[in-house]
């Protein structure tokens, strides 16, 4: 069996998708070895690091509500503080450095200064975390040590490179964020967040990488903003692994048979 690296993008609310996606490729009894994460995707691939099943993730999803994890503070550099998301992390993942995960990990920053990808392999999971989810003008910018860290997206939406570069033989990729939104922007914080997805959107799509497979869940009717809806969007995220399961069982089976055929003996 190849060894698998998954990268599960940017997307704010949108990234629940990454669960569903999860669900299925566990239905059919395929499980990364490698995890990266930008961004919403590093929230969800730090638990899934980190032993929780889908099905745990879900019901964390639908019942932790807004309340619990953002702190909104006087505008500065931003209007989230994100202490308390930290702190949420740091309690689900019982305080534990990235690499005393039960799975290799990186979670992608972006340092505010000078524009370079951050990618964390090791140190406490809740500040890589809050680090990688730092949405420009939405949350405080995340200081650490002489770094100021923003959200991972901003310079890698969806991780790949990075997976590869941990060793996976085989990279699904998930974008919860390529199509244009056709949700209605209505407030200060939509106009932020849908301006920075342009951007990544235009970033993404003249980068030269690529995964050996793509998993794209319809969620673009969705707001990435509002928190609301979870479920359908989880379904999304099923539903779109399921589309990509035969294509996925083919990747594997034609490694298989370019790395996996023994050599017929001589004498």
């Amino acid at each position: 069996m190849p060894q698998i690296g998954l990268a599960l993008g940017a997307g704010g609310a949108r990234g629940f998708a990454h669960i569903g996606v999860l669900e299925v490729l566990e239905e059919h009894g395929i499980r990364p070895a490698f995890l990266a994460g930008s961004s919403m995707g590093s929230l969800i691939a730090s638990l899934y690091a980190s032993d929780y099943t889908p099905e745990m993730m879900e019901k964390l999803a639908i019942n932790l509500k807004r309340k619990h994890w953002l702190d909104f503070t006087v505008p500065g550099t931003g209007f989230v503080t994100g202490e308390k998301l930290r702190q949420v992390v740091m309690l689900l993942t019982k305080n534990k450095k990235i690499e005393e995960l039960s799975r290799p990990l990186s979670i992608i920053a972006t340092d505010l200064v000078t524009g370079e990808r951050i990618v964390f392999t090791e140190g406490p999971v809740h500040e890589a975390v809050r680090a990688s989810v730092s949405i420009p003008g939405i949350f405080v910018p995340y200081k650490l040590g002489d770094k100021l860290l923003v959200d991972g997206a901003v310079v890698d939406r969806v991780p790949i490179e990075v997976a590869k570069a941990m060793g996976s033989d085989l990279t699904i990729g998930v974008d919860v964020a390529l199509a244009p939104s056709t949700v209605p922007v209505r407030t200060f914080f939509d106009v932020i967040f849908q301006s920075i997805e342009v951007m990544e959107r235009e970033i993404f799509r003249h980068r030269t990488v690529h995964a050996d497979i793509m998993i794209r869940p319809d969620v673009g009717q969705f707001s990435s903003t509002s928190f609301t809806n979870i479920e359908r969007i989880i379904e999304e995220g099923r539903a779109a692994a399921r589309l990509m399961i035969p294509h996925i069982k083919q990747k594997i089976e034609e490694w298989r048979n370019s790395n996996e055929q023994q050599p017929r003996a001589l004498f």
